[in-house]
C-alpha cells in the first residue's frame, strides 16, 4: 500500500494520500512559524521590560576619576619609578659594599685585638730588657769600681 493509494473520508469529501502528506507538512511549517514568533516576541516583551539605569551618576564619577588622574599626574609617575628603581638598585649595590666592609672591618678588629696582646707581651719582655739592662749597668759599674780597687791596691801610689 503506497502513498497513492491512501485516501481519508472527511465529512463526504476524500483525500488522497498525497494532499494529506502537502497538508500535514503546510501545517507543521506553519506551527513552527507561529511558534518561532511567540518565542521571538516574548524575547523582545522580556527586553523591552528591562529598565535602563540612569548613567548620568556613572559619568560623573567617570570625569571625576579622570579629573584626579590629570591632577595627580599619573603620567609622570612611571619616570619617577624608573628614578625609584635605579636608587634602589644603587642602594642595594652600595648595602653589599657596606656588608663586605663590615666583614673585613670585624676581621680587622679581631687582627687587632691579637696584635693588642702581642704587644703587651712585648711590652712585659721590653721591661724584663730594661730591667736586665738596669742590672748589667749596675753590674758593669761594679766590674769597674772592682778594677779600680785592685789597681789601687796592686799600685797604692798613683
Amino acid at each position: 500500500m503506497g502513498l497513492e493509494d491512501t485516501e481519508l473520508k472527511i465529512g463526504g469529501t476524500s483525500f488522497k494520500g498525497v494532499y494529506i502528506a502537502i497538508l500535514f507538512s503546510l501545517a507543521t511549517t506553519l506551527g513552527g512559524g507561529v511558534w518561532t514568533a511567540s518565542s521571538l516576541y516574548s524575547r523582545l516583551e522580556a527586553v523591552e521590560s528591562i529598565t535602563i539605569p540612569d548613567v548620568q551618576p556613572m559619568q560623573e564619577e567617570l570625569q571625576l576619576i579622570k579629573q584626579q588622574l590629570q591632577d595627580n599626574e599619573i603620567g609622570a609617575l612611571s619616570a619617577k619609578l624608573a628614578t625609584l628603581g635605579t636608587n634602589l638598585t644603587t642602594i642595594m649595590d652600595q648595602q653589599e659594599k657596606l656588608l663586605e666592609l663590615k666583614s673585613e672591618l670585624s676581621t680587622l678588629s679581631k687582627e687587632i685585638e691579637a696584635m693588642k696582646g702581642t704587644v703587651a707581651a712585648a711590652e712585659v719582655i721590653t721591661k724584663d730588657n730594661e730591667d736586665i739592662a738596669e742590672r748589667i749597668k749596675i753590674l758593669t759599674k761594679e766590674a769597674e769600681d772592682l778594677w779600680e780597687a785592685v789597681s789601687y791596691l796592686s799600685n797604692p801610689y798613683r
